[in-house]
């Protein structure tokens, strides 16, 4: 029985070896040419669909991680933050801390790389096999309360509590009322102690009361997210205020 390429690639289809398959050609092309073994031809192919695979899975938690923009830790200008160093940075590259359920608040005035640093973070953990969910805390909130009415706001909350790691991105820009707080402290409640949440805020801790209301459920929230946490400030000046276009180029004007 002659076999073609044809016949091998159909078994590869069927086998869901998609990748291998439009590439067989040149695959045999190759192995002919290095005079492989059986055992070096058959490793080069499934060592090509396995990371083929493995890289099809990054672009899908990469597109359900529904980050903003994507801006990785290498572009993050670790120069221009007098608070964090390269080691720390590095400390956090290595993810000890989302091994280990801890959850990290990003603090710092506008335009200091507070998003960028927590996106920068969520891809690293991406490329590391981790479920990633990105998503601003008014957004949040409006899942939160929308979830029992519309299909769309469930899909977001199972992936949030499905996640490995969840990003909340301006946490306490805006006063939450009593039904918000309470469906807040449930969320956080029901990832704690499993999930690793960062957050990004210009205002502390201890200020986050004055927005949540309720003493009790302040207290609550931040029981669970203060048990095991880094606390990271960020200084410096605005990126987007040094970097940003001018209608004017390069003339001053008081000229």
């Amino acid at each position: 029985m002659r076999i073609t390429n044809e016949m091998v690639q159909q078994k590869l289809a069927e086998l869901q070896f998609k990748e291998v398959s439009v590439s067989l050609s040149e695959f045999i092309h190759t192995s002919e040419k290095e005079q492989d073994s059986y055992q070096a031809f058959l490793y080069r192919i499934l060592s090509f669909e396995t990371k083929r695979r493995e890289d099809n899975k990054v672009l899908k938690r990469l597109k359900l991680a529904s980050f903003p923009y994507q801006k990785t830790l290498e572009d993050f200008r670790i120069e221009e933050q007098q608070s964090l160093s390269t080691k720390q940075l590095n400390q956090l590259r290595e993810l000890t801390w989302l091994e280990q359920a801890y959850n990290l608040i990003l603090l710092g005035p506008p335009g200091v790389g507070k998003t960028h640093l927590a996106i920068g973070l969520g891809i690293e953990a991406i490329y590391r096999g981790y479920k990633v969910m990105f998503l601003a805390m008014g957004a949040l909130v409006r899942a939160l309360n929308t979830q029992d009415i519309t299909r769309k706001s469930q899909t977001i909350v199972k992936r949030l509590l499905n996640a490995d790691l969840v990003i909340i991105d301006d946490i306490m820009y805006m006063a939450m009322d009593q039904q918000e707080a309470n469906l807040f402290f449930h969320f956080i409640n029901q990832l704690y102690d499993r999930t690793s949440i960062v957050f990004t805020s210009n205002k502390g801790p201890e200020e986050w009361g004055e927005l949540i209301g309720d003493p009790g459920i302040t207290t609550a929230i931040l029981d669970r997210i203060i048990h095991r946490v880094e606390v990271i400030h960020l200084n410096g000046d605005s990126y987007r205020m040094k970097n940003r276009s001018t209608i004017f180029g390069s003339i001053s004007v008081h000229e």
